[in-house]
């Protein structure tokens, strides 16, 4: 076995990434049903589904629902080229480096489809069904890291992320 010891790299850590390009060019196009809420929210609005299911309304959070941190994908791209100049430039302090890359506060799944209502102008939608087994109550990234070594902090509001992906599903769709 050889051993490697020239290798630098920096590991980002995404938590839930939605959007889409400002152009609407370059969006999220999932393979059959959607997985992810973001792109299950925009085709529910496009009226390609009926219903958006939201697992569980009994979690331990202000309004039942989970609670997840949604990051822009622009943002991610930003945080991208930042970690690849610090790697270029050689200022890792580390062979490896670890950043989790989010929104640092989470967003409840009835507060994103509230958010989607207000920057489509329609009302989407959904029933509350029974909880997916596994899914936890609440996760977000602690951001500190990356905001103090990368200087990266995310800068799209979540109604902008949203809005950049219905942009993209009614592009694609039309």
């Amino acid at each position: 076995m050889v051993k490697v010891t020239n290798v630098n790299a920096i590991l980002l850590r995404y938590f839930n990434p939605i959007g889409a390009h400002p152009s609407a060019e370059i969006g999220e196009l999932p393979i059959g049903v959607p997985q992810n809420l973001v792109p299950f929210i925009t085709q529910t609005g496009f009226g390609l589904r009926k219903e958006l299911a939201v697992y569980g309304d009994d979690y331990p959070t202000p309004d039942g629902t989970c609670i997840r941190d949604y990051i822009h994908v622009v943002d991610l791209a930003k945080a991208h080229v930042i970690a690849l100049q610090r790697l270029l430039n050689k200022k890792n302090l580390a062979k490896v480096e670890t950043f989790n890359l989010g929104t640092g506060t989470g967003s409840s799944v009835l507060e994103v489809i509230q958010a989607f209502e207000k920057v489509s102008g329609q009302k989407l939608p959904y029933k509350i069904v029974a909880r997916r087994e596994g899914d936890i109550t609440s996760a977000y990234a602690n951001t500190d890291k990356a905001n103090t070594v990368l200087g990266w902090k995310a800068q799209s509001t979540l109604e902008q992320a949203l809005a950049s992906a219905w942009k993209w599903e009614q592009k694609i769709r039309s």
